[in-house]
């Protein structure tokens, strides 16, 4: 499970009450600490612990720094002091979450001691002359159940957002010269979202794994022994030793580069070098929550990457080719690959064996778990990038080579022209989790553009009011 720091930075107004405002901050950080949130409030910076004083901004900005918070956290306590919280949103640049306490029925004699809506209205619209993106979470109490799932949706978010500002990926090889598809714009993704690559030659690898069978045979040994009980096993040992061999050296080479992905040219020299497929030894990695994606997809690795923060790492990705229809039905697809999915996503004992189209071991054949799937693809060319986003639900279907699920989606010939007219292209990642939303919310601080394959987006934004939990009130 990932782990997300928040800044806790409540704020009042003066013409409401103070005392109020203090009840409800400490009303709110109660209810963090019961969902067991790490947060860093403000309490040492004034006797409330409270943003209202524009002198207090720089001791905020310098601690919640110090203590690298990866997001924001505004509730609005009595109404809120407006410019001074989109000074300091603006200082972090991290991202924000909006949010204030139902407020109360008005006194007897018609007094208010808070007037929260109202003053998140004005937040709202001052954060916007700020240049600042935020979430909005609904006006609510902190005992309803939007609350928490709005909370841990940001967190969520957060997690996306932290990710994709920091990713590095082992590219090994070029791109195979026959998938111009798969090219990217290494100094774009470098000056526009601070996308590392660490580029090596496929000769870098083939000795590393070399001395793997020779000087970390304890953890080739491992491997096996993992292989041997998680798979069926239709290669022989010299083979087998090899796949575990590779899965070590890409998972040294990818800690010694600092890299949180591989994207590896998966076929043919690597066939020449070592005589298998890499695609167990990918499986492996991936399972580890170190996405490893083929045919060098630069595009696809910072894909996989976005879809397991989103997914907070509680379950893996898969990475997969759209292929064809299904056979029977309207809407039906194939998703699969020579076989480098997770075993965690198989719903059978994966056999180890050979693929579809190519004459080399070392490729996984298990049909994946069915169920609700997100299903997504980070793209672009000509300096416009946006991410293809939507659900998907597993059904039966032939069997299959390879690493394989089939799906019905909503409109498949909607989702194959949004396809084909791009910028994507045949490869996607998904996961059995329903993270539309939250990639949806993500997009708007890593600037991309959310790509929706199904016209669902009011009912995203709805999910993400909490319109789908019933009322308390």
């Amino acid at each position: 499970m990932a782990s997300i720091k928040l800044g806790f930075a409540p704020t009042r107004r003066s013409i409401f009450s103070a005392p109020d405002a203090i009840k409800y901050r400490n009303i709110t950080a109660q209810r963090l600490e019961e969902l067991e949130i790490e947060f860093v409030d403000i309490t040492d910076i004034n006797e409330e612990g409270l943003l209202y004083d524009d002198q207090d901004i720089l001791a905020i900005e310098h601690k919640f720094k110090e203590e690298e918070v990866d997001g924001l956290f505004l509730p609005h306590c009595n109404f809120g002091t407006e410019y001074v919280v989109a000074r300091l949103a603006k200082k972090l640049g991290v991202p924000v979450l909006l949010w204030g306490p139902l407020d109360e029925r008005p006194e007897p004699d018609g007094v208010r001691l808070r007037d929260t809506q109202c003053g998140l209205f004005a937040t709202g619209k001052v954060l916007r002359r700020f240049g600042v993106p935020f979430t909005y979470m609904t006006n609510c109490r902190v005992t309803e159940p939007e609350f928490e799932r709005g909370v841990r949706d940001f967190m969520a978010v957060c997690n996306t957002v932290k990710s994709f500002r920091s990713i590095r990926i082992l590219q090994i090889s070029t791109r195979p010269f026959d998938f111009w598809t798969t090219m990217c714009n290494e100094g774009e993704l470098l000056e526009r979202f601070n996308i590392q690559l660490a580029p090596i030659p496929m000769p870098e690898l083939t000795p590393e794994v070399r001395l793997a069978k020779k000087e970390k045979k304890a953890a080739v040994q491992k491997v096996i022994d993992y292989v041997r009980e998680s798979m069926v096993i239709k290669i022989t040992d010299q083979q087998l030793e090899t796949v575990a061999a590779l899965k070590v050296a890409m998972s040294d080479l990818a800690k010694h580069y600092g890299c949180k992905a591989i994207a590896i040219q998966c076929w043919n020299a690597l066939q020449e070098e070592l005589g298998i497929m890499p695609c167990a030894a990918n499986a492996l990695l991936n399972d580890e929550g170190i996405p490893v994606v083929c045919e060098t997809d630069i595009h696809g690795a910072i894909t996989a990457l976005l879809v397991e923060a989103a997914g907070m790492d509680k379950s893996r990705s898969f990475f997969a080719d759209w292929t064809i229809r299904h056979p029977d039905i309207p809407n039906g697809e194939l998703l699969q690959h020579c076989g480098p999915w997770p075993v965690s996503v198989a719903k059978e004992k994966p056999v180890l064996g050979y693929p579809l189209a190519f004459d080399h071991p070392g490729s996984l054949t298990a049909e994946a778990k069915g169920g609700k799937v997100t299903l997504c693809r980070f793209d672009g060319d000509n300096g416009e990038y946006s991410l293809l986003l939507g659900n998907a639900k597993g059904v039966s279907g032939p069997k299959c080579m390879g690493t394989y699920l089939w799906i019905e989606v909503e409109n498949i010939r909607r989702l194959e022209e949004k396809i084909v007219t791009g910028p994507y292209i045949h490869h996607c990642v998904g996961i059995h989790q329903n993270i539309v939303p939250i990639l949806y919310e993500a997009c708007k601080y890593i600037g991309v553009k959310p790509d929706l394959y199904d016209p669902v987006e009011e009912d995203v934004k709805a999910y993400l009011r909490g319109e789908d939990i019933p009322s308390m009130q």
